[in-house]
């Protein structure tokens, strides 16, 4: 087997403990759904104790949306803070670090009801948004600068396989028969401090990014005893020298601040990919559709909407698997369009089948097939790629930066659709997805014309290209055409 290509031990075990943080951004995100009615008689309680009246229900309602909400406006805050932490201290020593975020938090909601201080778990729950915010940062560009080029998108899959294994523990954990009970709640959510603990001292034994390494710190020795363990043979020059080369182009640039993104020619079009990749991800609907399966399933008329809710979860890592699979064979840019085109297509069914539900008895059950259609399609595009390919389309330089404004747009966007699905599903009743119907036909358009292919092609090619375009105004024909604004900026050929 090629070297390049060799999955070795020390690669494996690094990406897999990195992915821990991703496990924990998806069981945060899913454990607070299950307890959601112990919780609110729990805020209903030491509310009526604390006035000595019963609350009114407006009120138990706002303080439910806060305690939910405030994980989101935690992450923005966090996504945003990644170039600060990866720039200064490393990868690895960043992610080693804000596990101190998920002991503080974790503790915090663990002893709430101990303490009759729902307080408590509202700032425990902001507190562990900030740590998944910075995590969403973190891990997948930790993934990327470790993997080799012809393996980068398979191991980047694994940031969202961990994502939807922490969701699907965290349904299974909330179940009555197991912590989502009267008793047991707070112990649910402060679980999210084990999985805190074991990559504390699993990391011990990850290396640094050997980017970092060579192009940050200057340290190339070190990088290339790095590089010899993870790749699993002494001959690493090939890598070496497309890091030395991406090195002395950063040294003629100027720093790349987010700001710089937007102002400078060579980044504008990647970054407005990259939040469009993220936007793509949060407003196809697949959060509205984990926020409130539940709810989906009861008006379908199913008995036990919580197994049929598990079951999408199940659904949802099954095809994260297949992904990491497809990726590296069918390239990011073709399973991104079939992700989002198959997406509209069960958006639609669910729709007609919603609608329909009180006339045809069996349709309910259609509405079913086309969630889990659309949980499964979500996992082949749009829920992996956006977090790697934000990674692979900058150069060592912007890419903190980059992965910063990338994560804040998807953390702001998965708190809008949290905040305003309840409202819009109110206004539009049964006709909601058509709402993510529209979102859905707009980003295919979007990455049809504008998103390149980067399969196989290493950091500096890519970024080469976006320089190349924007070298070529305003006459290029590139402007005229985004066909072939796509194509200036393919590899000639595929190296994977």
């Amino acid at each position: 087997m090629d070297g390049k290509k060799k999955i070795t031990a020390p690669l494996l075990y690094a990406v897999s403990i990195a992915a821990i943080g991703s496990l924990q951004f998806g069981y945060n995100t899913g454990v607070i759904n299950a307890p959601e009615k112990i919780i609110q008689n729990f805020f209903n309680r030491t509310l009526s104790e604390r006035k000595g009246e019963a609350i009114s229900p407006e009120l138990l309602t706002s303080m439910w949306s806060l305690s939910v909400a405030i994980f989101s406006v935690g992450g923005m805050i966090g996504s945003f803070s990644v170039s600060v932490f990866a720039n200064r201290l490393g990868r690895r020593n960043s992610m080693l670090l804000v596990n101190i975020l998920a002991f503080v938090g974790g503790t915090l909601m663990a002893f709430s009801k101990m303490a009759k201080a729902m307080e408590m778990l509202i700032i425990g729950r902001f507190i562990i948004g900030i740590f998944c915010g910075l995590c969403t940062g973190f891990v997948p560009m930790y993934i990327s600068e470790v993997s080799p080029t012809s393996l980068r998108g398979a191991f980047g899959t694994l940031n969202q396989l961990g994502i939807v294994v922490g969701i699907l523990v965290a349904q299974i954990f909330g179940l009555q028969s197991i912590m989502g009970t009267e008793a047991l709640w707070p112990l649910l959510l402060g679980f999210t401090i084990l999985p805190a603990l074991l990559q504390c001292v699993a990391l011990l034994f990850c290396p640094e990014s050997p980017r970092f390494l060579l192009i940050n710190k200057m340290e190339e020795e070190k990088a290339q005893a790095v590089l010899q363990k993870l790749r699993g043979t002494q001959d690493v020059s090939q890598d070496i020298l497309e890091m030395k080369e991406e090195s002395a182009k950063m040294s003629q640039e100027k720093k790349a601040t987010v700001a710089e993104l937007f102002r400078s020619p060579s980044y504008r079009q990647a970054i407005i990919i990259a939040i469009m990749l993220q936007l793509s991800q949060q407003l196809s609907g697949i959060n509205a559709v984990f926020y409130y399966s539940t709810g989906i399933f009861e008006r379908a008329g199913i008995t036990q909407p919580v197994y049929a809710t598990i079951g999408a979860g199940v659904v949802n890592t099954v095809f994260t698997v297949v992904s990491l699979f497809l990726v590296e064979r069918a390239g990011r840019r073709t399973l991104h369009l079939v992700g989002l085109g198959g997406m509209a297509v069960c958006a639609a069914v669910m729709t007609i089948a919603l609608a329909l539900k009180d006339i045809v008895e069996w349709i309910r059950y259609i509405s079913i097939v086309a969630t889990f259609g659309f949980v499964a399609l979500f996992e082949v595009g749009p829920g992996p790629i956006p977090w790697f390919i934000v990674a692979e389309l900058f150069s060592q330089g912007p890419r903190p930066a980059a992965m910063a404004v990338a994560g804040c747009s998807n953390w702001t966007s998965n708190f809008l659709v949290g905040m305003l699905f309840p409202y819009a599903e109110k206004l539009c009743g049964s006709y909601v997805f058509l709402i993510f119907l529209v979102f859905l036909v707009i980003f295919f358009v979007f990455t049809f014309f504008k998103v390149p292919e980067t399969k196989g092609r290493t950091f500096e090619d890519i970024s080469r290209g976006f320089e190349g375009r924007a070298e070529a105004r305003p006459t290029s024909p590139v402007e005229k055409n985004p066909m072939v604004e796509m194509n200036s900026i393919q590899p000639d050929k595929e190296v994977a």
